[in-house]
């Protein structure tokens, strides 16, 4: 299960209306970064000299996280590549859509047809469960409280500042303890490296998005 990358999109979707609090460029590019995060967490990448490798090419047991793993190794063995172009290339829709339709399947969120505007179709995610985001929020409001994040947490946070989530999901949170945490040491050596090279790379493509928008 992408766990971090399903955290990623409970709290980016609103729980009545089943709409999303951000654009979807940039929750794309925020699960792409989960997605190469969680394999840094299971050991299985690394940064080393500003590239994205891979340390051991073994299955996590996961499709989303498999997939993106056989594609580093296939890059990898043509040409080394930075965090930022795997964060580019790998941000799809297609991923956004493939996990809004496991956590329907799984009855966690209902998938509803409805029309934009009266024209366009399209498709909302309303809770059906909320249990498994009341308890994700409980962990997430300790952390932003004080208490010391866990990777996965910490991981959670530093991505929903990078795509621009954290303050439109946690309104009253601080944005300084935010920061703090974004930038913070709580991962272990050596997936610090290449969680922080993975965060940086969204939040530099959330940033060009925004700017290229704006001058259009």
């Amino acid at each position: 299960m992408s766990a971090i990358a399903e955290d990623v999109l409970l709290l980016a979707y609103r729980e009545d209306k089943g709409t999303p609090l951000i654009s979807g460029g940039e929750l794309d590019l925020a699960l792409t970064g989960a997605l190469l995060a969680e394999l840094a967490i299971a050991d299985r990448i690394a940064v080393q000299d500003k590239m994205l490798v891979v340390v051991n090419p073994a299955p996590v047991g996961d499709a989303e996280l498999d997939a993106v793993l056989t594609r580093i190794v296939t890059e990898d063995q043509k040409k080394p590549r930075k965090p930022a172009w795997f964060v580019s290339k790998l941000s799809s829709d297609k991923l956004r859509k493939r996990l809004l339709a496991g956590l329907a399947d799984r009855g966690i969120l209902s998938e509803q047809q409805r029309k934009l505007l009266g024209i366009f179709p399209t498709k909302s995610y309303p809770e059906l469960d909320g249990s498994l985001e009341r308890d994700l929020r409980q962990r997430v409001q300790s952390v932003l409280a004080g208490a010391d994040p866990d990777e996965r947490t910490g991981v959670l946070i530093a991505l929903m500042h990078a795509c621009r989530l954290a303050r439109k999901a946690f309104p009253e949170a601080d944005k300084e303890r935010i920061k703090e945490i974004a930038e913070g040491a709580w991962a272990a050596d050596a997936v610090r490296a290449t969680i922080e090279a993975v965060n940086a790379a969204v939040m530099a493509a959330v940033i060009a998005g925004a700017v290229a928008g704006g001058a259009g």
